[in-house]
């Protein structure tokens, strides 16, 4: 057993995070499309004056882990309006509806 494994307690785990995910990824737009089995979210940077927009990143998850997601995001969201104030969400953005995300399928 190596000294990382024994200094964890039992039922963690190590997380990694490499140094080319380390900077992150920006997305100011996210298409959102399920199927039975599964939660596809599609991460997409659109930049104004660009006729077009990138996913940058797709994340596939279980309905379970989805709704894990959301309740974190919201419990992270409510901490962060207690220290910063209210996010507004005035902003309108243009969905590319053209956009051709994956079609949902068992």
């Amino acid at each position: 057993m190596s000294d990382k494994s024994s200094n964890l307690k039992k039922g963690q785990i190590e997380i990694e995070l490499p140094d080319e995910e380390a900077s992150g990824t920006y997305s100011n737009l996210v298409m959102i499309s399920h199927s039975a089995s599964e939660f596809i979210l599609d991460f997409i940077s659109v930049m104004p004056g660009r006729p077009k927009a990138k996913v940058v990143k797709r994340m596939v998850l279980t309905p379970d882990h989805a709704k894990r997601l959301v309740n974190a995001l919201s419990e992270n969201i409510k901490r962060f309006e207690s220290e910063n104030g209210t996010i507004s969400n005035d902003d309108q953005i243009d969905v590319p509806f053209n956009y051709r995300g994956p079609t949902p399928e068992a």
